[in-house]
């Protein structure tokens, strides 16, 4: 893939002293509560959000930097990733973001490339301290001052102009990032509710667009529509097809028709496992997943003949998509590889681990024993 990260370092964010881990097409964090799957997942969205422009807004949402610092250990917070580039050498992007006063201040970000030949220092098409903002100026070549009005509160990259290919693919990538949590399905739900009929290229982060994306995808891309009912029948074996109704002008609802019963089954009747399923085959099967696809706990209310289905939906859509997957599941983990896997542990002083489970010594133990056996009988960590 041409957007993909190939690796990401972590230092000062929680329990996130000091990370660093290679990323993969598919990455599945296991571990017990407070080993930091969760911080993990918000460190990758302040990073999107970084890119993206929204960096204040993130970090309040997120309770600011000093709530954010190791326990009082670390007095920053920072954020690299490297990026592929074919062709050329990796990016990479360094962001350090420290308190100031109520707020915070960006003391340091870099954009960096090697360069192939006799060159000692890596090209820089961002170096930034504090106040100094200074890009690669294509016409003067080298390092300038930006001629446009400059937001210090959010960082460089999220304003470098896009005539500049190489970081506009690295914020491109970054900013495209959304994050899943577990669907609501309570009374009320945006899920259950008729939903106004639009394009819509995602299911939406609560399931507010599941019913226009499905019927849109129906109407434009059959083979997908028609690979995300044969998942649900392969789930579901009374299943046979899914039914759009107009509840009022201008709005859809959808229905369940299942082979035995005359009458279809309307959303807002579905089961919790049902409606979330089938959100999620949705999503994994759709054409249009942002460059970075994250997901909290998909295995809620989900029946354990399920998560085979699951886990092969990840894999394909990993093919399309980064997907960062975070579960407590050790059923979910039956289905999956080692190199699929990363487990997070707390080291003696406290601070969180993250080890790919393809570098354990694993391999006498799965001649006999399943991945999540080896899980629970404590051969890889990250329990309790």
């Amino acid at each position: 893939m041409y957007n993909e990260l190939k690796k990401i370092r972590i230092e000062g964010f929680r329990r996130l002293c000091e990370i660093e881990i290679e990323m993969r097409p598919l990455m599945v964090l296991i571990g017990a509560n407070g080993a930091g799957k969760t911080s993990f997942l918000e460190a990758m969205s302040l990073l999107s959000a970084s890119a993206a422009g929204t960096m204040n807004r993130t970090l309040n949402l997120l309770g600011g930097v000093s709530d954010l610092c190791t326990r009082g250990l670390i007095p920053d917070l920072t954020l690299s990733a490297e990026m592929n580039c074919p062709g050329y050498e990796p990016l990479e992007y360094q962001l350090k973001i420290e308190p100031s006063g109520q707020g915070y201040a960006i003391p340091l970000e870099i954009l960096s490339q090697k360069r192939e030949g006799d060159y000692a220092a890596p090209f820089k098409h961002i170096e930034s301290t504090y106040n100094s903002i200074r890009y690669y100026d294509i016409n003067e070549r080298h390092l300038g001052k930006p001629d446009w009005e400059h937001n210090f509160l959010e960082t460089s990259l999220s304003q470098v102009p896009k005539m500049f290919r190489q970081p506009e693919e690295l914020r491109r990538t970054l900013s495209s990032t959304t994050q899943y949590h577990v669907l609501n399905v309570g009374r009320n739900a945006p899920v259950k509710l008729p939903q106004q009929m639009k394009p819509a290229r995602l299911p939406g982060e609560d399931g507010e667009d599941l019913v226009p994306f499905l019927y849109n995808l129906r109407e434009s891309d059959t083979n997908r529509y028609e690979a995300i009912e044969d998942t649900l029948k392969s789930a579901f074996p009374g299943f046979e097809k899914l039914l759009f109704p107009p509840s009022a002008a201008g709005m859809l609802s959808l229905t369940w028709k299942e082979k035995q019963f005359r009458d279809p089954i309307y959303i807002h009747q579905l089961s919790e496992g049902t409606l979330r399923f089938l959100w999620l085959v949705s999503l994994l099967q759709s054409p249009n997943l942002t460059t970075i696809t994250m997901i909290d706990e998909p295995e809620v209310s989900l029946h354990p003949e399920l998560l085979s289905l699951l886990a092969d939906l990840m894999r394909e859509a990993s093919k399309r998509t980064q997907i960062i997957v975070a579960t407590h599941s050790d059923r979910l983990i039956r289905f999956l590889e080692p190199h699929e896997v990363v487990v997070m542990d707390i080291s003696e002083v406290g601070y969180a681990q993250m080890q790919w489970a393809d570098t354990m010594q694993l391999d006498e133990w799965l001649k006999e024993y399943s991945l999540d056996d080896a899980w629970r009988m404590g051969q890889m960590g990250g329990r309790a």
